[in-house]
């Protein structure tokens, strides 16, 4: 006896016009749109994030003062690494505008880093360094906070985050400055593996600490010092969105 199979997606919808179809594609990532919108298995193979690297790099230049600067951290053994990022209110753009990339070394080394970028800019980290460390049991959190970091939990979404950062790179939302190499490097190789996995792990520091800044770095935004005040350490909070407060002070 024969068998017909019959695939129909909502592409084949009369009811949905050319306008409503592009809309509801644009809520995918690039390696979902087939299945999603057609019906067509994919297993997910590819860069993360299939935009050209000229268009969203530029070159570095001083930011204005009424930006406000957050940053994503992701710590670890092998490496712990920061990207900064200055936010244009006026235009909703993020520029990555500097980056911390370094591993095997204490706390008190990467904490001296992150600093010396201003001890005024608040992150959010990974909420796993809530958890103990393997040396003394004291969790990261806390040893961070303790040396003087800002830091507030950041929204580990991924699948949702790493649309959101997608949806920025592709519309012009989120540039990066040309110099930040280390970031551009993980870019580069930034791919899902034929099951749709995260290949290369090892590789994306930086690229979760850019998601942990896209999903959650507007609730912790804060303004540069301005020159008649000679507390850097002010707290100017902004945009509030219903997150868990700072940590650490």
């Amino acid at each position: 006896m024969s068998k017909w199979v019959c695939n129909l997606t909502w592409q084949d919808a009369p009811h949905l016009t050319k306008e409503s179809k592009e809309e509801l594609l644009a809520g995918y990532s690039p390696h979902e749109r087939d299945a999603r919108s057609r019906g067509i298995p994919q297993l997910g193979s590819g860069a993360i994030y299939p935009v050209v690297e000229d268009d969203i790099i530029v070159s570095p230049f001083e930011l204005p003062m009424h930006w406000p600067r957050a940053y994503g951290m992701d710590v670890g053994w092998k490496k712990t690494a920061c990207i900064w990022g200055a936010y244009d209110k006026k235009s909703d753009i993020w520029y990555l505008y500097s980056e911390y990339y370094k591993g095997y070394a204490e706390p008190s080394v990467h904490a001296s880093g992150i600093k010396a970028r201003g001890t005024w800019i608040n992150g959010v980290i990974d909420s796993a360094a809530h958890g103990a460390s393997q040396s003394d049991g004291i969790s990261l959190m806390t040893q961070y906070t303790d040396l003087g970091l800002q830091l507030a939990n950041a929204n580990k979404a991924v699948e949702s985050g790493l649309l959101e950062v997608y949806q920025r790179l592709s519309s012009g939302r989120l540039k990066i400055f040309t110099h930040l190499q280390n970031w551009l490097s993980e870019f580069r190789v930034y791919r899902r593996d034929l099951n749709g996995h995260i290949a290369q792990k090892q590789n994306d520091h930086l690229m979760d600490a850019t998601r942990y800044l896209i999903m959650s770095g507007m609730s912790v935004l804060e303004l540069p010092p301005s020159d008649d005040n000679d507390d850097p350490d002010r707290k100017i909070h902004l945009y509030k969105t219903g997150q868990s407060g700072i940590c650490g002070y």
